[in-house]
């Protein structure tokens, strides 16, 4: 019997949308960019290449704004050629345009010394495949000095904080009134679910989303995640989580008709529609600023709570990384290594120089 075509996941979707602004932003670059596209499709994520064509594109506009020689070129007038023609002082001429710059809508984009080497990483990147295929003689680009990157203090909640946040999201109805009231009480078993899993399992928020309801095992206490690249994973849960999360279903996610194509979605908007990465964003933002109005909480400072949460319990750095779905271990070190602050400060006792 034909049960007809299986239901897109919500990574399906993302794929198929992805590929679409893609395949746009590939008709606003030189053909020969096409080329570099297709060679590093099978080692890359699909968001990688999105992110590396709107890079790419902005390069290509700066020349053609700001370089004597590209003045009043067009994009299709470029040729492969030309990568060759460009010297180390373009590349740090575009660097410090990238520091400020107006896009396409006129809106003034910034770039802190993060945003600047990803930048840069996409065109050295293209730079590099060209030069190993012998398209272009030279690499200019690894002559350029990328900036220094600086460590970046890790926000996160303490303990305190996360029950706080928890307790608040669940009482805060009794605070209002009205339509606020009205909508409150509609999205507050889900609002705390959502809350609970990333506190306690330090999903992606772009994982959480993505969940449907067959993903979620009660038998065994864990979700099915898609993690970057592609790969599947069991991340297991407590009873926290569990009680949350089955609230939510019996209370709200069960009496709703969701809109067609958004029948699995376990996290529904109020539109009843899969919730999207910037409405949880929004979500957890609206709830974090009046627990903690001196940090600045986004989903991602809640997976560090949990990871940071996890090490101190564990002290194991492996099971971190694994369960965060680090791929290097040394990206978690690099994380919570100031977490062996106090064993540190232990040994400037434990060696003595003279005796007593």
């Amino acid at each position: 019997m034909d049960k007809g075509p299986k239901p897109k996941t919500y990574q399906d979707q993302v794929n198929i949308d992805y590929t679409l602004r893609i395949r746009e932003l590939l008709e606003t670059l030189p053909d020969f960019c096409k080329t570099y596209f297709r060679a590093i499709e099978p080692r890359t994520s699909i968001k990688t290449r999105l992110s590396y064509a709107y890079d790419i594109r902005v390069f290509f506009r700066f020349l053609i704004e700001n370089n004597p020689t590209y003045k009043n070129h067009t994009t299709s007038q470029f040729h492969v050629e030309d990568l060759d023609r460009l010297e180390p002082v373009d590349f740090e001429e575009y660097m410090s345009y990238l520091k400020v710059y107006q896009n396409d809508e006129d809106f003034t984009i910034t770039n802190t010394e993060r945003g600047l080497a990803r930048k840069m990483s996409a065109i050295r990147s293209m730079y590099t495949y060209f030069y190993k295929h012998q398209m272009i003689q030279s690499n200019p680009t690894v002559i350029v000095e990328m900036p220094k990157l600086h460590e970046k203090t890790i926000v996160r909640l303490d303990t305190d904080e996360v029950a706080e946040l928890l307790d608040y999201v669940e009482h805060c109805g009794d605070e209002l009134t009205g339509q606020r009231k009205v909508y409150y009480e509609k999205t507050r078993y889900r609002d705390l679910a959502i809350l609970t899993l990333l506190l306690g399992t330090g999903i992606r928020v772009s994982e959480c989303v993505g969940l449907d309801l067959n993903d979620v095992d009660f038998k065994n206490n864990g979700v099915k995640v898609t993690r970057k690249g592609g790969n599947e994973m069991v991340v297991y849960f407590g009873d926290e989580v569990r009680n949350a999360i089955e609230l939510y279903l019996e209370n709200t996610r069960d009496i709703m008709n969701p809109v067609s194509g958004h029948e699995n979605a376990l996290f529904l908007s109020t539109q009843r529609k899969r919730m999207g990465v910037q409405s949880v964003e929004n979500m957890v933002k609206k709830y974090a600023k009046i627990v903690t109005p001196n940090k600045k909480i986004t989903p991602h400072k809640l997976r560090s709570t949990y990871g940071t949460s996890l090490y101190k319990e564990t002290g194991d750095i492996y099971l971190v990384a694994d369960v965060l779905g680090h791929k290097d271990v040394n990206t978690t070190k690099k994380h919570y290594a100031a977490l062996d602050e106090n064993r540190r400060r232990m040994a400037a006792s434990a060696v003595k120089l003279r005796g007593e």
